[in-house]
C-alpha cells in the first residue's frame, strides 16, 4: 500500500510539471530548465503599490497585476502558481538585483529604457502605463503638469518619472524617496504638493486614501512595462515574449487585469499591449 501511494505521488509530480516521459523542452543549461528543476520561481517585485505588487500586512499574501503575472510563469514553468518565491525590490535596486543573480526575473511597474536595457534584458511590453499626477483633493492650484512650477513633487529613485518631471518642469522642485509609499503621507500631511508617477501606481495608492487626494486623470507621458531579466539570456526572453503573446490571446492577460486593476473601474483600452 505504501508503494502504491508512493507511486501515485511520482505520477503526479510529473504530470504537474513537464509530464510523465515526456522529453523537457528546455535546454538543460538554459534557466527555463533550471527553474524547473529547482520548482521555484524566484521574482523581484514592489511590496508597496496597491494594484501591481502589494503585501496585504495580514495575510501576508503579494497581490496585484505584476503579482498575477509572474504567477502565470511560475505555472507554466513548475506546474503550479503557488511554487514562487516574491522578493522586495525597490526601483533603484532591479539592476542590482537581476545582474547579481538575487531573483530570476523582475516585475515591477519596470519601464523599458534605452539606459536600463544597457544593463539588463527585457521582454516585449506587457502593460502600458501613463505618468499623471496625485494631489490632495483641496488643493485646486494644481490642475495639469504646467502647474508644479515651484511645487514640491515627491517621486522614487531609480523610476523613469524623475527625468520626465526634470525635463517637463524643471521648476518644480523634487523630493525623491526609496518608495511611492513615503510620498502618501507627506503629501497627506502638506510636506509635498503632489506625488508623479505611473497613473496605475497612482490608482493604487489613490483607492487607499479615496476622500483625501485626487488624481488629475491627465498623464503626460507612455510608460511600457517589460520583465527584466539577465543579460543576453535570449532564450528565456524569447520563452517570455511567447508567453506574454499567449496571455494577450487566450485571455488570461484580461483576467488579470479585471482581478486586480480592473476593479478601480480602469478599463484596458490604453493599457493592454497589442496582440501579435
Amino acid at each position: 500500500m505504501r508503494g502504491l501511494r508512493a507511486l501515485v505521488a511520482a505520477m503526479l509530480i510529473c504530470l504537474a510539471t513537464a509530464g510523465c516521459g515526456e522529453p523537457d523542452p528546455f535546454p538543460d543549461d538554459s534557466t527555463m530548465a533550471r527553474i524547473r528543476e529547482r520548482g521555484v520561481l524566484t521574482v523581484g517585485t514592489k511590496f508597496d503599490q496597491p494594484m501591481f505588487g502589494y503585501k496585504d500586512p495580514v495575510s501576508g499574501r503579494i497581490t496585484g497585476f505584476d503579482a498575477e503575472i509572474a504567477r502565470l510563469i511560475a505555472k507554466d514553468l513548475t506546474g503550479s502558481e503557488r511554487n514562487i518565491r516574491f522578493v522586495e525590490t525597490v526601483s533603484r535596486e532591479r539592476e542590482n538585483f537581476i545582474t547579481q543573480g538575487l531573483v530570476d526575473l523582475v516585475v515591477a511597474t519596470y519601464s523599458i529604457t534605452p539606459a536600463r536595457a544597457r544593463l539588463v534584458s527585457f521582454t516585449d511590453p506587457y502593460y502600458y502605463a501613463g505618468q499623471d499626477l496625485l494631489v490632495r483633493a483641496g488643493d485646486m492650484t494644481i490642475n495639469q503638469v504646467s502647474d508644479l512650477k515651484g511645487k514640491t513633487v515627491c517621486t522614487a529613485k531609480g523610476s523613469t518619472s524623475v527625468e520626465r518631471l526634470r525635463s517637463t518642469v524643471p521648476e518644480a522642485d523634487l523630493e525623491i524617496v526609496d518608495a511611492y509609499s513615503i510620498c502618501v503621507p507627506a503629501l497627506v500631511s502638506g510636506r509635498v504638493d503632489a506625488i508623479s508617477t505611473d497613473d496605475t501606481i497612482l490608482l493604487g495608492l489613490l483607492a487607499q486614501h479615496p476622500d483625501t487626494l485626487r488624481m488629475l486623470g491627465k498623464p503626460f507621458g507612455r510608460e511600457p512595462y517589460g520583465i527584466g531579466i539577465r543579460k543576453q539570456d535570449a532564450a528565456f526572453r524569447d520563452y517570455l515574449n511567447g508567453l506574454i503573446a499567449r496571455w494577450l490571446r487566450d485571455g488570461q492577460w484580461d483576467r488579470a487585469f479585471m482581478a486586480t486593476i480592473g476593479v478601480t473601474g480602469t478599463t484596458s483600452a490604453s493599457s493592454r499591449p497589442a496582440n501579435r
